[in-house]
């Protein structure tokens, strides 16, 4: 359940305001139609591809409403994001609007100049820097900040039992009233993945397609965040955030709906490019946007800030047509065994690739995890999927099918230990169970740390006597972002005067910041960054400020632990690399009851030795040298751990968690 913001629509402006600054009467308040294109046509103002959406804290000043809205969200009601789903259907209707009407209306002086078009622009980079995923990029000038991203990562060996870690926001926390939106570039868990934790802490509209936000509405549900304010946007559509000017730019990745963003400051254009690749034969949507780009550059770019995945990799990203063509070959060849096909749920173009090679090859599609049928059904309810009547049947119902009629599509391309393909891996999925019929196509390619997990369930998979097919032997995965030579293009296309790269580790960033050198970019216009950096820049230079608080929050559960002031992280590796020794002892009247009892956990030990008695001894010498009376059983606690520690370091070299526990009758 969304809570849209009140909209006063005027002139064909779409102008959101927060909620107490609406100047409009209740009994004028009414549902729009078509916000965007009825209205517009018929006043001679901006089309479709120039819906502005102001944001701001106070009330637009110099217009009067022409008509309002103040919708709630509920059971029955459209919101705002599916009212722009209608006028999206209409512009598809209208030839494509050239960008550079816009680009001048961007770049024309205003009248009034406002204080902040004097102020230096500030990029706070909070996650996504020297690090692949949590992306979060903040641009301040004055007295407002944009948001681009708000993304998480999955825990690794360094973090262990944690859920998720999202980018530490407490520098947007101590400047909540300068917030004025959160830009998404597409619905990727490492641009998305934060916005749940975000949102419980700053009240912020959040900007995005139609695909992006329908997945953070399946996040938002699940925590249960039910007043979110979401503003959908299509390519073209220019958005007003405080003094920044915001224009979405349709770019190609691995999922649908993805944007590059072109914000003007006072000081120039900063252009962001999100994650992107150069297809020019996609399967769904249209190519890149590289007129708009090349409008942008010929206009003058201030500042490119490009993502820099796989600049690693020379020439260019394979178009996503070249997997369906290899799909269409491997089910051709295993006409009369059953199809298991595993992907990253949210790759929707390759998921319609595969139900209409299901419908070709007269096979019904099984979905197998939780986040696969949450982004299916998602992109069905907005239309970026077609799933033909009849063409999905519910997986607990393959067991009465013959293995010919099937393909089961499921999560698990990267071998997550709970995931659906890894159960069937490991024989203990409900529903499917691998055979010597199967063949297994894993439509993926492992990311960086996740290639043992991957290898370990094809392993398994073999050995259930399985066929598997994976990127090593066919083209059955091509990636979502650019290569060296798509880079240059994009480079040469905007021209920027300054270049900072993103979206990497740190030999990700440098690799790309030695081809903007090799491209002609003086090394002073660039900056590598690091999480934490504040970029200060102006229409003439570009350096390092101030950096800001920083670093990576740990999600467990419903628990949030900063990482740097974390002692749970420093227990749990402990935990896992050295074992535990709980101590337990009883006091009465402050005399020592009994013996210790001594518990140990995860510590290799031979107590057939005199270890056992050893340990007891060095307890009670510790508990004999010790005046309860005179101490506390803090003080107590603190004596039995360190000669306990001592002794066990000496005769085994290892440092186990110690625990003592004083039971006080």
């Amino acid at each position: 359940m969304v809570l849209s913001t009140p909209a006063l629509y005027v002139n064909g402006v779409v102008n959101l305001e927060r909620e107490n600054s609406s100047t409009v009467s209740q009994k004028n308040r009414r549902r729009t139609g078509n916000s965007n294109g009825n209205n517009s046509k018929n006043s001679g103002a901006k089309s479709p591809d120039t819906v502005m959406v102001n944001v701001n804290h106070g009330s637009q000043r110099g217009q009067k409403p022409h008509s309002a809205v103040a919708q709630k969200r509920s059971r029955g009601q459209k919101s705002t994001r599916e009212v722009n789903q209608r006028t999206s259907a209409q512009k598809q209707k209208q030839s494509p609007q050239s960008a550079a009407p816009l680009l001048k209306a961007v770049k024309q002086p205003r009248k009034n100049v406002r204080q902040n078009d004097k102020k230096t622009v500030k990029i706070v980079f909070l996650g996504g820097v020297g690090e692949i995923g949590k992306n979060m990029t903040a641009i301040e000038c004055g007295d407002d900040i944009i948001i681009i991203d708000a993304g998480a990562i999955f825990p690794t060996e360094e973090t262990p039992g944690f859920d998720l870690i999202v980018p530490d926001i407490t520098y947007l926390i101590e400047n909540r009233k300068k917030i004025r939106g959160l830009l998404l570039t597409h619905g990727h868990e490492d641009h998305i993945g934060g916005v749940p934790y975000l949102l419980k802490e700053l009240k912020v509209p959040v900007i995005g397609t139609r695909l992006t936000l329908a997945l953070v509405d399946n996040k938002l549900r699940e925590h249960r965040i039910n007043d979110a304010k979401e503003i959908t946007v299509e390519p073209g559509q220019i958005i007003q955030l405080g003094c920044f000017k915001v224009r979405a730019v349709n770019v190609n990745h691995s999922i649908a709906g993805s944007l590059a963003f072109a914000v003007q400051t006072p000081q120039g254009v900063i252009f962001h490019s999100g994650d992107y690749k150069i297809d020019l034969t996609p399967v769904a949507g249209e190519p890149i946007d590289l007129k708009t780009i090349s409008d942008f550059g010929a206009s003058g770019v201030l500042l490119y800030m490009g993502e820099s995945t796989n600049i690693e990799r020379a020439g260019f990203t394979m178009s996503e047509t070249v997997v369906g063509t290899t799909l269409d070959r491997l089910f051709g060849e295993n006409l009369k065994r059953r199809l298991i096909v595993a992907t990253f749920a949210s790759n929707v173009h390759r998921l319609q690739q595969i139900i209409d090679l299901a419908v070709k090859y007269k096979r019904k599609v099984a979905l197998s995890g939780r986040s696969m049928l949450n982004v299916v059904e998602a992109a069905e309810k907005i239309g970026e999927i077609n799933i033909p009547d009849g063409a999905i049947v519910d997986v607990s119902k393959i067991r009465n099918m013959r293995d010919s009629e099937i393909v089961v599509v499921s999560t698990g391309s990267q071998g997550e230990p709970m995931s659906a393909l890894s159960r069937m891996s490991n024989g203990d999925n409900q529903f499917v169970t691998v055979g010597d019929n199967d063949t297994v196509i894993i439509s993926a390619s492992p990311i960086p740390g996740n290639e043992k997990l991957v290898y370990r369930v094809i392993n398994n998979l073999y050995k259930l006597g399985a066929e598997v097919v994976y990127e090593s032997l066919q083209n059955i995965h091509v990636s979502g972002h650019a290569c060296r030579e798509e880079h240059k293009i994009m480079h040469h296309l905007l021209k920027p005067k300054f270049f900072i790269p993103v979206h990497g580790e740190y030999r990700h960033l440098k690799k790309h910041a030695q081809l903007a050198e090799e491209l002609g970019m003086q090394s002073g216009r660039i900056i590598i960054p690091d999480i934490g950096n504040c970029v200060l820049l102006t229409a003439h230079g570009m350096k390092l400020g101030e950096s800001v608080p920083s670093g990576s929050r740990l999600i467990d559960g419903e628990g949030i632990e900063d990482e740097k002031a974390s002692t749970v992280i420093e227990d749990r590796r402990q935990l896992s690399e050295e074992g535990l020794f709980i101590v337990s002892i009883t006091v009465s009247g402050g005399v020592v009851l009994g013996e210790p009892a001594i518990n140990s956990r995860g510590f290799v030990f031979d107590f057939h030795r005199d270890y056992d008695r050893e340990i007891r001894s060095v307890i009670n010498r510790a508990i004999d040298g010790y005046d309860l009376s005179l101490g506390t059983v803090d003080e107590l606690k603190r004596t039995i751990k360190r000669s306990l520690a001592n002794y066990l370091y000496k005769k085994t070299k290892q440092s186990p968690m110690i625990v003592p526990v004083v039971v006080e009758l």
